[in-house]
């Protein structure tokens, strides 16, 4: 017998308990590689640890693809923002420095910049006055800024999960869409062709993944589905915002496909549609009228709410809403802003308007006592977006004061995303 202070066990291990052994095995490895895949997206989709701290992005960011074309002489990426611009960005966040750490995770913290985001694409997009019916008009502004947000990812993260997403949603859009119908068509291929224009333009010219073929087919879409509708801008009774906005869309497209002619044209097209936008004095008594519409004083009245009593920086849309007159001043400055990265310079010809506007109605937005003779005394919306841009040429480039305008920012800021505009505060403040 066994002495009496030794137990003696059986070691052999019966089957029903090696395969719970199995199971207990694999439940461990699936948890492992479960939590190491959320710390994975976790650290795509954050690089950053809170607001203010130094954030993880890479030091430099992807090789410029292509940075001057031999024959159209535009510089890529160069659609309202470009490559310095980013890199300053870039180090700005890894720093921690406000604005840009707080806007950076705005960004990523937004729902466009998930990495589970499928696009919506329609063969034909409806939409009607105020998007009604909305057939596909808001899934396709919506899908055009998560392309860009995640274009943005891409070029500051380094990770080509977000290039890839860029590609996926573009290309969802571009095997389907055939056309637009309805009174929104134009500006729904304005909202939508600007910033699906400007995630492809830093993509092309920052990742080498983009497969040929599908970039011929981004082109295609570009070239004779948005184009055509954005070419010769508005109708003469449309709101200035509805022009500046299809403007932007149109040399954004004439950027990506280095199409000179069509960059030229819209730059002219540009001088003669912001006159009629944003008043001056010296345009004489009352504004001057949009190439094509009457300039009959009654006529101008009409086309500018009801207003009779003109200042300078009061516009056309002034006395609709603020958010409209805010559309109208941002798609100015995009427009301005990829002809500067291009270099041509429209800003200085649009000083003397694009600053007035800017300081009268920021201090509108900012709560200043709207006079009897402007709107009745009355404003209606919000002021958006906060105008990033054209506060970050004038006041930062040139130097030019706009104490409003820096209260308004530093009140409202990071800029938002919607229909034509995203993330300005990330990349111009």
């Amino acid at each position: 017998m066994p002495d009496s202070d030794t137990i003696v066990r059986d070691e052999r291990v019966t089957p029903g308990q090696r395969i719970r052994n199995v199971i207990v095995l694999i439940t461990c490895v699936v948890t492992v590689l479960a939590v190491a895949i959320a710390v994975r997206n976790r650290l795509i989709r954050t690089s950053i640890d809170e607001p203010g701290n130094p954030v993880p992005l890479p030091v430099t960011g992807p090789t410029v693809i292509e940075s001057r074309h031999p024959v159209s002489g535009f510089v890529h990426p160069g659609i309202v923002v470009s490559v310095s611009q980013l890199e300053h960005a870039r180090a700005r966040i890894r720093a921690g420095d406000q604005p840009w750490a707080a806007a950076y995770e705005t960004m990523w913290r937004s729902g466009y910049a998930s990495l589970n985001w499928r696009p919506n694409p329609r063969e034909t997009v409806e939409c009607g006055y105020f998007s009604n019916p909305d057939l596909g008009c808001t899934a396709q502004r919506r899908d055009a800024v998560a392309a860009y947000t995640h274009a943005l990812l891409w070029y500051l993260t380094g990770e080509r999960a977000f290039a890839e997403k860029a590609i996926e949603i573009i290309d969802a859009w571009a095997t389907t869409l055939r056309e637009y119908t309805n009174l929104n068509a134009p500006i729904q291929a304005g909202w939508s062709a600007a910033s699906f224009v400007r995630a492809a333009e830093l993509i092309r010219h920052t990742y080498d993944g983009w497969p040929t073929d599908a970039i011929a087919r981004a082109e295609t879409m570009f070239r004779e589905v948005l184009l055509p509708m954005v070419r010769f801008g508005g109708a003469p009774g449309s709101g200035g915002n509805w022009d500046l906005i299809i403007l932007d869309a149109a040399i954004s497209i004439a950027v990506f496909l280095d199409d000179r002619t069509l960059f030229d044209e819209t730059i002219e097209r540009w001088r003669s549609r912001l006159p009629a936008y944003i008043y001056l004095g010296s345009d004489g008594p009352w504004p001057v009228a949009p190439p094509g519409a009457s300039s009959q004083r009654a006529d101008v009245v009409e086309f500018w709410h009801g207003l009779t009593t003109f200042v300078d920086g009061v516009t056309q849309e002034t006395c609709r809403d603020l958010a409209h007159t805010a559309w109208g001043l941002e798609a100015a400055a995009q427009i301005a802003e990829t002809a500067w990265i291009q270099g041509v310079d429209i800003y200085t010809e649009a000083q003397s308007r694009l600053v007035a506007a800017l300081e009268l109605h920021a201090g509108l937005a900012l709560g200043e006592p709207v006079p009897d003779w402007l709107c009745g005394g009355s404003l209606t919306a919000t002021f958006s977006p906060i105008p990033e841009i054209a506060y970050n040429h004038y006041h930062n480039r040139q130097g030019i004061p706009l104490p409003k305008t820096r209260q308004l920012l530093d009140r409202d800021r990071p800029q938002s995303a919607s229909h034509f505009y995203a993330w300005a505060t990330l990349t111009h403040a």
